[in-house]
């Protein structure tokens, strides 16, 4: 017997989810203003989705305490998207993922002591329910952090666990003597197994009742609240297996439980893994336990290339990324709330604008982490990657004192300076989300990589059916002159195609393509430094 690939594997798993959800679609319906996807056993409203990441203590303040809040959120709203498409003031996006929101002694909310209650700084359940509300209304979709590896040490299970003779005991992972090992924590009743800290014990899912209770949380969130998904935190270590601690069988074969039981309960819920590794191993978990995971070596790469001028590094990783996953079924982003932000990666907002121009026309759904999109600065540790957000020369999260300072440039770097700014990075994004709304090439099109004579140009075919856009940006702090983009072959059809520049609508030469649909085209003489297309086909 043949052994399938791991390619043929995924789109197998594609294809019965695929089948799933079709079965329940009559009884399910998007939100009004979210585009309708292709039959979903190609692609989910996900692959029509821009989402943004937002840590909710950091978004924006409404009652002055300092602290981020839900209700600061909704007032927010129509900055991210004010629900009409004719507007260019909002960023346009249709997809929030909320960090964590339920109850929890940390900053930070990884660690829950109650799976049930949103968190008492951040509001309440019914905060959170009219926050769902209003942003559906606006054709936006939310997805939450769901924190399945571990809970807070000061959880009430975990505190009755301390307990040998408690029924929770079995609820951990506890040995009585030392293992071997640093992630073993001592305590009063023996020694626990927590792999990110000692506050932070990893639940035991051999137990049969610990599965039970998480899909009672799962439940809730999807059917009680509404929200329209999961990002799924750390789920590699979910199963240890000796000395193997991620990626491991009884891992996997869990979240494929888990994503059927989410997908009966919603069969439009998206459910989104954090896999943070090789694009080998992340690719496993794609179309049978996950419907998309963050390609963090692809985000990696798309930094290195706009930082260095040189195409190489994104140009070989994007393809490795297409030719590795079913087709658009990976999240894309430049950073995250455990990473130096982009902007601190980065030189300056020209190299800004490059990342953020190749993220937003490449193929699967892209991520924005809140405040990238004018530029925030941060670097480690994680509390200065998760600053306010700078809406004003005051800073403008909270009339009382921050929970945490602004970065340095806040009175120059912010929403309401680059609103007005046309050239600013906020504009560059508003327009770029815009174009990937309005066009569903850059949605769901293929993606074709084509030659360039001119080593820092990169450029790409992205095409759905009649519609094809060519993306070409010069990465280099250098103009280029005479660059030349080929094709050998396409579905294009034979004839001349009358070009549209769709961010500056700078005039473009006409591009020929021969029978095969290939073509050898010189949109203008020379590209400008860090100059970058996004060109629109028109045949006859």
């Amino acid at each position: 017997m043949i052994k399938p690939s791991r390619i043929e594997r995924a789109l197998t798993l594609l294809a019965l989810a695929g089948l799933l959800l079709a079965a329940c679609q009559a009884t399910m319906s998007p939100p009004d203003a979210v585009p309708t996807a292709l039959p979903v056993a190609e692609y989910g409203w996900w692959n029509d989705a821009v989402f943004y990441e937002v840590f909710v203590r950091s978004f924006y303040d409404s009652d002055g305490d300092g602290v981020g809040d839900i209700n600061g959120l909704i007032k927010k709203l129509d900055y991210l998207n004010d629900g009409d498409p004719a507007t260019n003031d909002d960023l346009g996006v249709t997809g929030l993922w909320l960090m964590p929101v339920m109850q929890s002694p940390s900053y930070h909310g990884y660690d829950v002591v109650d799976y049930y209650q949103v968190g008492d700084e951040y509001g309440d359940n019914d905060d959170l329910l009219r926050l769902i509300e209003q942003a559906h209304a606006r054709g936006i979709r939310i997805i939450i952090d769901l924190v399945l590896n571990h809970t807070s040490r000061q959880h009430p299970w975990f505190q009755e666990a301390l307990d040998p003779g408690s029924e929770r005991r079995d609820w951990y992972i506890w040995a009585n003597e030392q293992p071997e090992g640093e992630r073993w924590r001592e305590s009063a009743g023996g020694y626990y197994y927590g792999y990110f800290s000692d506050q932070m014990p990893d639940l035991n899912y051999e137990n049969p009742a610990v599965t039970e209770e998480m899909q009672k949380v799962t439940r809730f969130w999807l059917k009680d609240m509404g929200v329209d998904g999961f990002r799924l935190d750390a789920i590699k270590h979910l199963f240890e297996d000796g000395p193997v601690l991620e990626h491991t069988p009884a891992t996997h074969a869990w979240l494929q439980e888990f994503y059927l039981f989410c997908k009966e309960i919603n069969p439009d819920a998206v459910i989104v893994g954090e896999v943070w590794s090789t694009m080998d191993d992340v690719v496993e978990y794609v179309g049978g336990e996950l419907d998309i995971a963050f390609e963090f070596e692809l985000a990696n790469a798309t930094l290195e290339s706009a930082v260095s001028g040189r195409k190489a590094s994104v140009e070989r990783k994007q393809q490795a990324v297409i030719d590795t996953y079913p087709p658009g079924q990976f999240a894309t982003f430049l950073a995250n709330h455990d990473q130096n932000r982009a902007r601190s990666r980065l030189l300056d907002d020209e190299q800004a604008k490059l990342a953020a121009t190749l993220q937003l026309t490449f193929p699967g759904a892209p991520f924005i982490y809140y405040g990238e999109e004018i530029g925030m600065q941060g670097a480690k540790p994680d509390e200065n990657i998760r600053r306010p957000m700078q809406w004003g020369p005051d800073g403008g999260f909270t009339t009382g004192e921050p929970w945490r300072l602004y970065y340095e440039d806040y009175q120059e770097r912010h929403v309401a300076g680059q609103s007005e700014a046309t050239d600013s990075l906020l504009n560059h994004y508003r327009a770029l989300v815009r174009l990937r709304n309005e066009h569903i090439a850059l949605r769901q099109g293929d993606f074709i990589p084509l030659e360039s004579d001119c080593r820092p140009v990169y450029g790409y075919l992205r095409r759905h059916q009649d519609e094809n856009i060519l993306v070409i940006v010069n990465l280099a702090a250098q103009e280029q002159t005479g660059c030349t983009l080929s094709l050998a072959a396409s579905g294009l059809a034979h004839g001349d195609y009358a070009v549209r520049e769709l961010l500056t609508s700078v005039e473009m030469s006409t591009l020929t393509a021969n029978e095969n649909g290939g073509f050898d085209y010189t949109p203008s003489e020379a590209f400008a430094p860090r100059e970058e297309y996004i060109l629109l086909l028109m045949g006859d």
